[in-house]
């Protein structure tokens, strides 16, 4: 289960961060129900590295998205045809 989160969250799939971090949660029920204490060390570890990186790809992705529509609204030749006349086209413009 922890290798196809590995898996998923490598191929930015959020599915990947779910199942891994879903993971940890199972591996902390497994450390407190046999005493297994040295677990809660690793199940903190792993559980801290897929938060931080699902954080940081999150905001990757929405800094990305913001980008992609701003770049979409045509680059301004609406604002650059209302200059020029009533939906004419600016000059030099064809």
């Amino acid at each position: 289960m922890g290798v196809l989160g590995l898996y998923l969250a490598g191929r930015k799939n959020r599915v990947g961060w779910v199942v891994g971090i879903g993971a940890q949660v199972l591996w902390l029920a497994y450390a407190l129900s046999t005493e297994q204490w040295g677990f809660l060390v690793s199940v903190g570890a792993y559980g801290w590295v897929y938060t931080k990186n699902w954080l940081r790809w999150r905001a990757e992705a929405r800094a990305e998205l913001l980008t992609s529509v701003e770049g979409s609204d045509g680059g301004g030749t609406e604002e650059t045809e209302c200059r020029a006349g009533h939906g004419q086209a600016a000059p030099g413009r064809g």
